[in-house]
């Protein structure tokens, strides 16, 4: 009978071994299918961030160039909102690479927070060229207009249009492929900079129209109008930009949508468990989606093993990861809820405590 049930112990701590090891064997391959994908999601990222760079140097180049020339205030105000993007857009391109290369010893948490930093500095400085062009624009209406080169400033505005409108198709698929907020961004602000070419393409080729039919004075302000609808146009993107940055950065929930597919996934896999409270907070800095799980579990529980909590903790980061795969998880087991709850619900930190 004792070597029954020696035999009976050691079969099942092999089928037990055996398990583990089939799980341990699984999660390798699943982490080597996630970094070969990160490796090419990444390349693939960086080639759309660089074809952004490419077209925001070219049409800002040009565009600076055909201002000098034609003395338009909307062509420049084009040029420089190209050139502002060329120069975020270089660290653009460094930024994917740190955030896809994950945490080290300097930024222990990662490089997740520096996509909405980029994105944040971006919409501040698109925004500080806005109101100066504005102010430009109500000083050449209020001083009678000014005159440009309506020739050259249409033949920008046929360049630019098709530029725009090529690299921002181009983009938005990329942020499809992708999945990176940093090309989306890019592609948003490609698409508003391709309307706004568009629109002064139209209204420099009014500046022939109104010569035509003899009223010179008005085509005098044509270009300081143009200069006032685009930053009217383009104005809510920098802002938007800009917000949502700063509310990433402040560490805001992300959108309940987010949240609730999060809060259902955790519930799924806790289902086994005699749980008695749980915590989920949710942020999501770009593209990396942080969660952390706090589970209250009865004093008198008591685990066969410390691995069944492990088991747990990668069927949810598993499930979690099909669902966003750049997701970072932390689920944490204990008996006293205050190592969870909110300090404004009793949770360690606050004056009580």
């Amino acid at each position: 009978m004792e070597l029954l049930a020696a035999v009976f112990v050691v079969t099942i701590e092999t089928e037990e071994n055996n398990a583990e090891g089939k799980r341990g064997e699984q999660k390798s391959i699943a982490d080597k299918i996630y970094v070969a994908m990160q490796t090419s999601n990444l390349e693939q990222e960086k080639r759309y961030l660089k074809i952004s760079v490419l077209g925001n140097v070219v049409v800002g180049c040009v565009g600076i160039a055909a201002a000098a020339v034609s003395a338009s205030q909307a062509i420049l105000l084009d040029g420089l909102f190209n050139l502002t993007y060329f120069a975020t857009g270089l660290f653009t391109v460094k930024v994917a690479s740190l955030v896809a290369g994950g945490d080290d010893e300097r930024f222990p948490h990662g490089y997740a927070f520096f996509e909405p930093l980029m994105n944040g500095i971006k919409g501040m400085l698109v925004l500080g060229v806005s109101v100066m062009a504005l102010a430009g624009a109500v000083q050449a209406l209020l001083t009678g207009g000014s005159a440009i080169a309506a020739g050259i400033a249409v033949a920008y505005g046929v360049f630019a249009s098709v530029v725009c409108w090529g690299v921002a198709l181009i983009l938005l698929r990329g942020g499809k492929v992708t999945g990176s907020p940093l090309v989306s961004a890019d592609a948003e602000n490609w698409i508003v900079n391709a309307a706004i070419s568009s629109c002064v393409l139209i209204a420099f080729v009014g500046i022939f129209v109104l010569n035509a039919l003899g009223a010179e004075n008005l085509a005098l302000y044509v270009d300081p109008t143009v200069v006032l609808i685009v930053v009217a146009i383009s104005i809510f993107v920098p802002v938007r930009m800009a917000w949502n940055a700063l509310m990433e950065l402040m560490n805001r929930a992300p959108s309940d949508d987010i949240l609730k597919q999060v809060t259902e996934i955790v519930d799924t896999s806790l289902a086994d468990l005699p749980v008695q409270e749980r915590f989920i907070r949710v942020i999501q800095p770009g593209r990396s989606r942080m969660v952390l799980v706090h589970v209250v579990l009865p004093t008198d529980y008591e685990p066969s093993r410390l691995t069944v909590f492990d088991a747990i903790r990668t069927q949810t980061y598993q499930a979690l990861r099909k669902a966003h795969m750049a997701t970072v998880l932390d689920l944490v087991f204990t008996a006293d809820r205050q190592w969870g709850a909110p300090i404004s619900d009793g949770g360690f930190g606050g004056p009580q405590t």
